[in-house]
């Protein structure tokens, strides 16, 4: 039997590569004849990066940049070669929600900044081709910081630089992108994103993640009016409407800054990972597939890279295994085996803590079971 193995990361215990290590583990145990095949997979959120790099052989740099509220911080980019040099970039190394504590979260002044100074890094290495991974970010600033540090001029009614954050984004008065960094200019840029929502509006970034973020409801109003206002600026100043293109409203409205300042173009996270590790191709040569996450539910079916995966399973015709963390109720995955993870420890803080031993359980499980239906 071919097995495919392609789960995400079961976020807080294990990332995809070390989750696709245990399940090709288990399965092995309870089928030592299968031909297992491993290729993580990712959605264009946090643990991308690690997932892509793995996947393609490539290797990570270290550099210091800004934090969401400017204390510095150590974050990495990938380089991977093969036609051509690919750079991988994750915001959230850089500007994540990840690395302030709740109690300094505040999207009125964070800032991308520093995945500017990450995007310029990479782009030091001049790269043909950069996957820009947004999502789990702290910010709300449209991509603003990520343009000055990037060399765009963005000033106020007195001419001086705009201030950081999603707040100051209402005194924008102008751009000026003639300085923009030679590094970052003719390279292919796609964002990789898990969400298709607009910039602005009762969908936008501001109103759907600015209170994960810290934003007050004064402030989410805020926000959107600083977004509008940028977007409207950004129309008049670079002559492109980025309010209305799908997954504008990504991190924070970052897709709309990355579209704006550097061309990019934006696609689903899965489908820009499946290309670049050859998922289509890996399905056709398996038997089963296997992919999972920490947790399955209704929001999976929106851009999630288990639920994609499945998809492409049934349309590959292969058998498919979902094994998660905890599966909602409700929730009808596509899977021709379910397994949960919370289910078999008894609670979800049992499952969290035995995560890697439970996931090879399962998977054994999971080969017995399917050797049993063929």
């Amino acid at each position: 039997m071919r097995v495919l193995v392609a789960p995400d990361k079961f976020k807080g215990t294990l990332t995809a590569p070390e989750a696709a290590r245990a399940i090709s583990s288990g399965w092995r145990r309870g089928d030592p004849a299968a031909e297992v095949d491993e290729v993580p997979v990712a959605d264009g959120g946090e643990g991308t990066l690690e997932t892509l790099v793995e996947a393609m052989g490539g290797r990570t740099e270290r550099v210091r940049v800004a934090g969401p509220l400017g204390d510095p911080v150590d974050a990495e980019f990938g380089l991977v070669q093969g036609e051509g040099l690919t750079a991988v970039v994750e915001m959230a190394r850089a500007s994540g929600l990840g690395l302030i504590s709740e109690g300094r979260r505040d999207p009125m002044r964070a800032t991308t900044v520093g995945t500017g100074e990450l995007i310029l890094a990479a782009g030091r290495h001049r790269p043909d081709r950069m996957i820009v991974c947004i999502g789990g970010s702290a910010t709300n600033d449209g991509g603003a910081g990520m343009a000055q540090a990037l060399g765009a001029r963005l000033r106020d009614e007195a001419g001086r630089d705009l201030a950081p954050g999603g707040g100051a984004l209402r005194r924008l008065v102008s751009i000026d992108t003639s300085q923009i960094a030679p590094e970052v200019r003719g390279i292919d840029i796609v964002v990789a994103t898990d969400v298709e929502n607009p910039l602005t509006g009762p969908h936008g970034a501001s109103a759907v993640y600015g209170p994960q973020k810290g934003a007050s409801p004064e402030q989410v109003s805020m926000l959107d009016e600083g977004l509008r206002h940028f977007a409207a600026v950004i129309l008049r100043d670079l002559g492109l409407d980025v309010r209305n293109f799908p997954g504008a409203g990504a991190a924070g409205g970052l897709g709309a800054g990355l579209i704006a300042f550097l061309g990019a173009r934006v696609r689903p996270g899965l489908e820009v990972v499946a290309q670049a590790v050859g998922l289509a191709e890996r399905l056709q040569a398996a038997d089963v597939v296997v992919t999972g996450e920490g947790r399955f539910d209704a929001q999976s079916e929106r851009g999630k890279a288990p639920a994609g995966v499945l998809r492409m399973a049934r349309e590959a015709g292969c058998r498919a295994v979902l094994i998660a963390g905890e599966v909602a109720g409700g929730v009808l995955p596509g899977a021709d085996l379910v397994y949960s993870l919370a289910e078999r420890a008894g609670s979800v803080e049992a499952a969290i803590g035995r995560a890697g031993p439970l996931l090879e359980e399962a998977a054994e499980a999971a080969a017995r079971d399917t050797s049993m239906a063929t």
